[in-house]
């Protein structure tokens, strides 16, 4: 190199990144055509580390603060011991920011759902989405695994792959995992907590330290939805006289409040008691017969009570004729239906 070209170098005195963009993860300082001049400032700001690279490799790391370069601080600038002499060192350098602070709200999903054996349901497909954190901890592996001689790195050009190991990750402990579906639901903080741990070594490799993981969402397909509600539905049944019981106490003050409400409340009322106590009937006849005994005495035949139904259809039209009061209406059939149990 002659003088001339020597002399039209630029030096640099402060090295500094001050320009820092949402998602930006690594930044190249410009170096075109300039050259470190012996005591020139480093300054690396909170949440920032700085690298410098000779030939290729990672010379020295630099954490938050403001330095003076030396050749006793950075003996690897081997070019600053014989600048005076006007000749070319063979020390090439790249100095590159990193961004620390935590990038949040990434997102995770499965694209597909991910087939595991439910220890209740068998083998279920189950889809799982949720957000995560994570910033730069191991500036080499980041740097050797994701920038190389990029000027720039974002958040966005890695996101591909992080959320690749994610899936990965996420995948293999839901494949091995003895927890049911329903369990896994309504323990999201802990489940979450468990998967945090798996992708954790994954994301390490990248030079990546997870802040935060969590699962925001796990459902089933939608045909495997629907039978899992209709297995909800005939537990929450439970006994069927009471449920049928139910629907008669909960459809008569509604019919009552309609004109002639009464009497197409009887007919309906009527089918609903019917099918409670044919069902009921129906297991009754499944029990195991009692064993035979010595014939028992005929009993007296007893007289057919008067059906509820029937009577509040009396009552109400008593009371459209005005012959009943409302309030003696209403204490007929809340003593009525005291009898349906």
């Amino acid at each position: 190199m002659g003088i001339l070209d020597f002399i039209s170098k630029q030096f640099i005195d402060v090295i500094q990144w001050t320009a820092e963009e949402p998602g930006l993860l690594a930044y190249r300082f410009p170096m075109s055509g300039m050259e470190i001049q012996n005591g020139a400032q480093l300054v690396v700001r909170e949440t920032q580390k700085a690298a410098f690279f000779n030939e290729g490799k990672i010379a020295d790391i630099f954490g938050p603060g403001t330095y003076t370069l030396t050749t006793q601080t950075l003996p690897v600038l081997t070019y600053l011991k014989n600048w005076d002499k006007f000749f070319e060192s063979p020390f090439k350098s790249d100095v590159y920011f990193f961004d620390t602070k935590d990038q949040i709200d990434r997102k995770w999903g499965t694209t597909q759902p991910l087939t595991i054996r439910d220890k209740e349901y068998g083998p279920i497909r189950i889809r799982a989405f949720g957000n995560y954190s994570y910033a730069i901890g191991d500036v080499g592996a980041f740097w050797s695994r994701l920038v190389g001689t990029a000027e720039r790195c974002t958040s966005e050009m890695i996101e591909g792959q992080l959320r690749g190991a994610v899936l990965t990750a996420i995948a293999s402990t839901l494949g091995q995992s003895n927890v049911a579906f329903i369990d896994m639901a309504a323990n999201q903080e802990a489940f979450s907590q468990k998967l945090a741990e798996a992708i954790r070594p994954a994301l390490r490799d990248y030079g990546i330290d997870v802040k935060s993981f969590y699962v925001q969402s796990l459902s089933l397909p939608e045909e495997l939805q629907r039978i899992l509600d209709k297995a909800s539905s005939m537990n929450m049944l439970g006994d069927l006289n009471r449920y049928a019981q139910f629907q008669t106490a909960e459809s008569i003050p509604l019919a009552a409040e309609n004109p002639g409400g009464l009497a197409g409340a009887g007919a309906g009322l009527g089918a609903g008691m019917a099918i409670g106590q044919a069902m009921a009937q129906g297991f009754a006849n499944a029990a195991p017969a009692p064993a035979p005994s010595a014939p028992a005495q005929p009993a007296a035949p007893a007289q057919p009570a008067e059906d509820p139904i029937q009577l509040l259809e009396k009552l109400g039209g008593l009371l459209a004729k005005g012959i009943l009061t409302q309030q003696e209406f209403d204490a007929k059939k809340a003593e009525l239906l005291s009898r349906i149990k």
